[in-house]
């Protein structure tokens, strides 16, 4: 099996591991970081922003970790060398996870207590910062949650949205080499997804990966359905993304209900493709999914698109009864997050000799990363019987 096949594989088993970096996110040096550790702990893919720096970023943390994969199985990972597969987010209208937080620092009050400082789980909110220079959002820090703009105690932080042009960005991220792609769509928006498709479709055949990610909503099933019908044939892997509660998934251990929930849902209705969580997932989800038998102990049938798209009536009622997989978000990122800032303070350190740390410049951080990555990463591994 070449290094390509490894995350179908892992799709095929139903312990599918995906890392979110943020479709907004574009602070380089930890989505390189994020790509590094958890590329070492055994993810299957890396999601990234559609911007070519950003996703540059992530190939050099990819090739990173595969000069290290002996170093790894020395230290009892399982990580063999293989690449996982990298895919970009794009949207289709306006999405939370396309924008960024922002506000002008000079209309706050001095006696303000900043809960919006304390409250941002990417510390993307400065003031008076020495080490970035600046007071405001970090715009290449912010994901977007949206979590400061309701505790603004004056109503001054707004967020700017931004949606894809698909005919200016299919072409500049498509001939970057991914592997994959996710649309992050809504219901009732068929036609913006029609002209989406329509600019990446001339890269369609050599895609190994699509998702597709879409939150609940009145009419959903019927809507993915609609989607379906457009997208199909298709000859890499269909993934549907249930987006049980965006960007929530570092706050608490209710946060994985709701993208359970949406996975059955999903599931119940007979899709062809892969069904994988996201939106809300955290330490909790797998002993969730585990508890409601919705992990799958027996290989999933493999599907082609030509198959799915001849048989389309049988396919949609063969019935996927168990969870291919799961993506991680902010609780990922936020596990990580003591690391990166001990490796980012190293980099202020050495600001006058304009050197860049890199993760696997400091032996012990990289394998502190790696080994919070795997306490992750492993519990969806470790529940698969071989």
């Amino acid at each position: 099996m070449t290094d390509l096949f490894v995350p179908l594989q892992s799709l095929k088993q139903g312990d599918w591991f995906k890392l979110i970096c943020g479709a907004s996110f574009q602070h380089l040096p930890a989505v390189r970081s994020l790509t590094l550790a958890y590329t070492l702990a055994g993810a299957d893919c890396i999601d990234v922003a559609a911007d070519p720096a950003v996703i540059a970023a992530a190939q050099s943390g990819l090739q990173a970790a595969k000069s290290l994969a002996k170093d790894a199985q020395k230290r009892g990972f399982d990580y063999k060398g293989n690449l996982p597969f990298l895919m970009v987010s794009l949207n289709d209208g306006e999405d939370p996870h396309f924008r960024k937080a922002e506000f002008n620092p000079h209309e706050c009050p001095t006696n303000c207590p900043r809960p919006c400082e304390r409250i941002c789980p990417a510390q993307a909110i400065v003031f008076d910062s020495i080490k970035e220079d600046f007071s405001g959002v970090v715009s290449e820090k912010c994901y977007g949650c949206g979590r400061c703009i309701p505790i603004c105690p004056y109503g001054i932080i707004y967020t700017a949205s931004y949606v894809t042009t698909p005919g200016a960005i299919a072409p500049l991220v498509m001939s970057t080499g991914v592997d994959a792609v996710e649309i992050h769509t809504q219901v009732g928006r068929l036609a913006e997804f029609e002209r989406l498709w329509q600019a990446i479709s001339p890269w369609a055949d050599k895609l190994k990966l699509l998702a597709i990610s879409c939150p609940d909503g009145e009419g959903m099933i019927d809507y993915l359905r609609a989607l379906y019908d457009r997208i199909a044939p298709l000859k890499g892997a269909l993934i549907w993304q249930t987006d049980g509660r965006s960007m929530s998934g570092d706050i608490g251990d209710g946060t994985t209900i709701a993208a359970v929930k949406l996975g059955q849902k999903v599931l119940a209705a007979k899709l062809p493709g892969y069904v994988q969580l996201a939106g809300g997932t955290n330490k909790y989800t797998v002993a969730k999914l585990k508890a409601m038998g919705l992990f799958n102990s027996a290989e999933f049938r493999v599907m082609s698109a030509e198959k799915n798209y001849t048989t389309q009536h049988s396919a949609l009622s063969t019935q996927h009864s168990h969870i291919a997989g799961v993506a991680y978000g902010s609780y990922a990122r936020v596990l990580l997050s003591p690391i990166l800032e001990q490796l980012e303070n190293k980099e202020v350190s050495n600001t006058n000799m304009k050197a860049t740390v890199r993760l696997e410049e400091d032996e012990v951080l990289l394998w502190q990363a790696v080994e919070l990555a795997h306490s992750l990463v492993s519990q969806i591994k470790s529940q698969q019987e071989r």
